[in-house]
């Protein structure tokens, strides 16, 4: 297959229609694969594709992230992911951040869509318009996915038992402006906007484990429900 296409999907009951649409549309020597991570690897070392093209949700909220170590894998690949779902601009910019050469998405049109497959088929970079706004009103380029360090994987691991700013510092025997700044860091090499979407990739990834969430060891402030505006009537009634 050397100089074909490789399309890896999760989408296994589709892969004979997937494998005839990209025919009909060009692609040669098409190939549709579930292989992952380390197996992903070994197939294309084996296959020796010109182009692998990946779901945007491959890897669920996690594929910007492992996109990442593919590149480093194989800097000179020609990566494209496509998107046939809602994916957020802002964090699909991560995808050609992390090494893609080109991102397409269904929901900005056929006409977009298929244009961006018909320039990755010629080898050339496509990049969806949204996404190319949202990376050219940058100040600066974004940061690409990093290594996380072990202390970074520490705060990750207190963030997803509920822990907060100075209760992480407490703990860590940090400053709250350390840890503030630390958090920014995950937030880049993970690719995520906030706490919740840290916690979705940090257990998608593997990086805490379910038993690793124990929600227990400190105390919280109890605080009375708002009254009502019928009960707060009632209670100056009978002052």
């Amino acid at each position: 297959m050397t100089g074909g296409t490789l399309i890896v999907s999760r989408a296994i009951n589709l892969y004979s229609f997937i494998k005839k649409q990209f025919e009909a549309l060009g692609f040669d020597d098409v190939t549709v694969t579930g292989a992952d991570k380390d197996g992903l690897n070994m197939l294309i070392r084996e296959l020796k594709p010109r182009i692998v093209i990946m779901g945007c949700m491959f890897y669920q909220c996690c594929t910007p992230f492992l996109l990442a170590d593919l590149h480093k894998q194989f800097p000179i690949l020609n990566i494209a992911v496509v998107s046939i779902t809602d994916f957020p601009a802002d964090l699909a910019m991560y995808f050609i951040i992390n090494g893609a050469k080109s991102y397409v998405n269904f929901w900005e049109g056929p006409e977009q869509f298929y244009k961006g497959l018909e320039e990755i088929r010629r080898g050339h970079q496509y990049i969806s318009p949204e996404v190319k706004k949202r990376i050219d009103m940058r100040t600066y380029y974004p940061t690409p996915t990093g290594k996380l360090t072990c202390k970074q994987i520490e705060i990750i691991r207190l963030v997803a038992n509920g822990y907060k700013g100075l209760e992480i510092a407490d703990t860590l025997h940090m400053s709250i402006r350390s840890v503030e700044s630390r958090k920014k860091e995950i937030y880049t090499a993970m690719n995520v906007r906030n706490e919740n979407e840290l916690i979705r990739v940090a257990i998608s990834l593997g990086i805490i484990q379910q038993e690793e969430l124990l929600f227990f060891g400190r105390d919280y402030e109890l605080k009375p429900l708002p009254m009502s505006n019928e009960k707060l009537a009632m209670s100056n009634k009978n002052r």
